[in-house]
């Protein structure tokens, strides 16, 4: 709901709303979390094997397949 105040026009109140939500809307990026940065339990100790994999030399490269 938009209220005016004496003086105020309508577009101005509207731009100044507008300036708010952006202003909002910044701040909840900056504390979201990246989905893609979230592992399930699955993924983590898939990842914790590969970690070994490459340290005991078992890891092929793409390229070299």
């Amino acid at each position: 709901m938009v209220v005016l105040i004496a003086g105020e026009s309508a577009e101005y109140k509207l731009f100044e709303e507008l300036k708010f939500i952006k202003r909002q809307l910044g701040e909840i990026k900056e504390h979201m979390v990246d989905i893609d940065t979230l592992l399930t339990a699955e993924e983590k100790e898939i990842v914790s094997k590969s970690f070994e994999d490459e340290k005991r030399g078992k890891i092929i490269k793409f390229k070299d397949l």
